[in-house]
């Protein structure tokens, strides 16, 4: 018993150690999702696990029948960060950031609106990040070919890994500081920052085609 609880606590800290190296950029991501009024926190949330469990089965999958997943094809998915970054460059334009009251009865007037593109809006989060799972599937595949038995304590870990990253970008957002700065600018910032990595997952696939 004390060998089965060892070799766990001994998986679970490996889980965390692979899960923050490789998906530490989501934080901003995350940060800057949050702070999109027009964004529901739910969907966000919903978006990153599905975008973290979408990631996951396709590395078992590759693990258990032995394939190589070809970097081109992953490098290909740079495409959606990349349209949903060129689709929100109007937003460079957008005046700056109202009060926070205004902000609060603008988000309630519009929340019908909003609600109707719920489902829109947890694809578009788990494109991004799923987009920017190429460090996930490679780490993953090979950790999960090299030791099978070990798969479920990896994706406990990641499951509530997912939860605490979503948790950090949300307060990351509500900090005093870090915060308002982030909802003063994260809308300028957000696109270029999707473009830019849609653009740097792309590059990965031009490479691998000269």
């Amino acid at each position: 018993m004390n060998f089965l609880g060892n070799h766990f606590i001994t998986e679970f800290g490996i889980g965390i150690v692979v899960f923050i190296s490789t998906n530490i950029d989501d934080i901003f991501l995350l940060s800057a999702f949050f702070a999109d009024p027009k964004l529901l926190p739910r969907s966000i949330v919903l978006g990153q696990f599905f975008g973290i469990a979408l990631l996951s089965i396709a590395s078992i999958l590759a693990a258990l029948l032995a394939l190589t997943i070809p970097s081109a094809w992953v490098a290909l998915l740079g495409l959606a960060p990349l349209y949903l970054g060129l689709q929100k460059l109007p937003d460079l334009w957008r005046k700056p950031a109202l009060d926070q009251n205004e902000v609060n009865h603008q988000i309630q007037e519009q929340e019908y609106k909003i609600e109707k593109s719920f489902h829109s809006q947890i694809i578009a989060v788990m494109s991004v990040t799923v987009a920017n799972g190429g460090d996930n599937i490679g780490v993953y595949v090979p950790l999960f070919a090299t030791s099978t038995n070990s798969i479920p304590t990896y994706l406990f870990t990641f499951v509530l890994m997912t939860g605490i990253w979503c948790a950090l970008g949300y307060l990351l957002v509500k900090n005093q500081v870090l915060g308002g700065a982030i909802r003063k600018y994260g809308h300028k910032i957000f696109p270029l920052v999707l473009i830019a990595l849609g653009v740097h997952i792309l590059s990965g696939a031009i490479g691998l085609l000269r």
